[in-house]
């Protein structure tokens, strides 16, 4: 995949990350962006555990990049500390 590819499935994985997960994100294009791409190698590693036990770090296609995504989106929150819900 050519770095528009990237561009273009970081784009939209990190749209529909943003989109799923709760709450107000202060991200512009450009970290919707760098979050699909984190998202897609995040995917990658996780599909490359489940598929044949090794570890090995790969960008994956568009579902496992917005599953990736909206891993990498909750770890941030978590490790930040937005959005907690207050009660």
């Amino acid at each position: 995949m050519g770095i528009i590819g990237f561009i273009i499935v970081g784009l939209i994985a990190g749209f529909i990350a943003r989109a799923v997960v709760p709450g107000k994100d202060d991200f512009g294009i450009l970290g919707t962006i760098l979050l699909g791409i984190v998202g897609s190698f995040v995917g990658g590693f996780l599909g490359s555990l489940v598929s044949d036990g090794g570890v090995d770090l790969t960008a994956a296609g568009i579902i496992g990049s917005i599953i990736g995504a909206i891993v990498a989106l909750l770890v941030y929150n978590a490790v930040t500390g937005r959005k907690k819900n207050r009660v």
